[in-house]
């Protein structure tokens, strides 16, 4: 599914989270939202899910308005990965991540057949197999996290859409949730991703989205938006950048003064 979105604006009150942002999210690419707190990442991220309304520009999905969907059918085509929140109910970890394949099923209750192996793959995949039958109120931020993660990708629709999903992370879950999206991405699927943490939005990302202030600074390949110009501008850090295994990285270094 190809997502497309064309001079969008948001207001809130009085206060304008998105100004005339355009932006297109591929299929086979993994885009990454990237720019400091407030900049409107998620508020794009979510009227890109069709989950938010716009005050002026609209939003594609293959071409036809959210509109021209059935709910099922936009549900199994688009999964959501919203940032951590609390899980109201006590349900297992298997229970939670069933839950993603309630688009698949023709009365509430009922799972389709091809639920189980979905499921199974999703937790293997997020590294969470093992806690399957543990309740979620019991689990670290980094363990729910990968369980709605898996919970997004149970649904095993055309389109993923992830708000900060390696956020509370460990280093090496950071690395296993970005090689599962990129992967992800290289099956055909659109990915997109909203990251605070840059040096992993420029090694695995096919293209980002730079937003200050809820404005377009940059879109492009990783190497044309974070550049130190707009890293400066606005991030307000040096970067310290550098190559290892034929790939360049960066680190955010140093704050400017």
């Amino acid at each position: 599914m190809r997502i497309s979105a064309d001079a969008i604006t948001v207001v809130a009150g009085t206060v304008t989270l998105l100004n005339d942002v355009t932006v297109a999210a591929e299929r086979g690419q993994l885009l990454g939202i990237v720019g400091p707190n407030g900049a409107g990442k998620s508020t794009l991220l979510r009227v890109l899910a069709g989950l938010r309304n716009s005050a002026r520009g609209d939003t594609w999905y293959d071409g036809r308005p959210r509109s021209s969907f059935a709910p099922q059918q936009f549900a199994r085509a688009l999964s959501y990965l919203s940032q951590r929140g609390p899980v109201a109910w006590p349900l297992t970890v298997e229970r939670l991540v069933a839950l993603g394949r309630l688009p698949y099923a023709p009365t509430w209750g009922v799972q389709d057949t091809q639920g189980d192996a979905q499921i199974s793959d999703a937790l293997h995949d997020t590294d969470t197999s093992h806690l399957r039958g543990r309740v979620v109120d019991t689990l670290s931020g980094g363990e729910l996290a990968r369980v709605l993660l898996a919970r997004a990708l149970a649904v095993g629709g055309s389109a993923l859409l992830a708000d900060e999903p390696v956020a509370a992370l460990d280093p090496y879950h950071q690395l296993q949730v970005m090689e599962i999206l990129r992967a992800r991405a290289d099956a055909g699927h659109t990915v997109v991703v909203v990251l605070h943490e840059i040096t992993l939005a420029a090694r695995f990302c096919d293209r980002l989205i730079l937003l200050d202030a809820g404005r377009v600074v940059a879109t492009g390949l990783p190497t044309d938006v974070l550049t130190d110009q707009n890293l400066h501008a606005t991030y307000r850090v040096t970067a310290l950048r550098g190559e290892h295994d034929g790939a360049s990285y960066l680190l955010p270094w140093r704050t400017d003064k």
